[in-house]
């Protein structure tokens, strides 16, 4: 897959692997619309690609995105805001059915840190910084920044943040729930890459059912997402990798999964 857009850069480092980099090192990778629409465009072009089965998303230049580009917001107005629909690209990254892994370096704040917590699987250096800084320019986060941060680490923590505008260190994240793996600084991309290439290499309908049950019933009543899990369960026993996963298990072999 080629690029995107200019400050967006797509690309296969393995063939089940897509990688998404941001690439504005002379603004912190801050995401204007040519980057939200290019990331969109590179994730909806993974997700519909049958061989690709994980999805990093990172940021050249020693940071992952630091925010959004401020400039553009002085002349906006709500009714800008409202015609922009920026949603729309965010929703692309969320609803990927694939795993998407956030490989974060430097600063992930306001928009980045989003971005960030749009992904399934957040790797980060020691060295990173996370934040939502908006209320600092008289603005909130608006790409999901409260609800996904209330979810990831509670109440509490997420009001400190959102109403300081205070940075989060990486190892604190990682305590609080919101970072899943810590790598030293310069690391995160590479153990994103691996941590990608192992889930390529599992049952893809397996994979894509975790994903959709974790999502649908983190905010479902316990009942109702225990339902989800145990059809998806159920439906799993009806599939050719479930056959080849049992058969390789027993003939002591690694198996390979296709995906049917």
């Amino acid at each position: 897959m080629n690029a995107q857009a200019e400050v967006v850069v797509a690309s296969r480092p393995s063939p089940q692997v897509g990688l998404v980099e941001i690439d504005r090192p002379e603004a912190r990778n801050a995401l204007n619309a040519e980057v939200r629409e290019g990331l969109a465009a590179a994730v909806t072009g993974f997700s519909d690609d049958p061989a690709i089965r994980a999805v990093v998303i990172s940021g050249r230049g020693g940071h992952f995105a630091a925010g959004a580009d401020v400039r553009a917001f002085e002349k906006l107005g709500a009714a800008d805001m409202l015609a922009q629909q920026t949603h729309r690209v965010w929703d692309a990254i969320a609803r990927c059915p694939k795993p998407v892994i956030a490989a974060v370096e430097g600063y992930a704040l306001g928009g980045g840190c989003e971005l960030a917590m749009h992904a399934d699987i957040i790797v980060a250096a020691r060295t990173a910084k996370f934040g939502q800084p908006e209320v600092k320019l008289g603005l909130m986060p608006g790409a999901d920044g409260t609800q996904r941060l209330l979810r990831a680490i509670g109440k509490y923590k997420t009001l400190m943040l959102v109403l300081t505008g205070d940075l989060f260190p990486a190892e604190e994240a990682e305590r609080a729930g919101l970072v899943s793996v810590l790598t030293p600084e310069g690391e995160a991309l590479p153990e994103a890459l691996k941590m990608a290439e192992r889930i390529a290499q599992l049952a893809p309908l397996a994979v894509r059912q975790i994903k959709e049950a974790v999502l649908a019933g983190e905010d479902a009543p316990l009942e109702t997402a225990l339902r989800l899990e145990r059809k998806a369960f159920q439906l799993l026993f009806d599939t050719a990798d479930k056959r080849e996963g049992i058969s390789a298990f027993l003939e002591k072999r690694k198996p390979s999964f296709t995906g049917r």
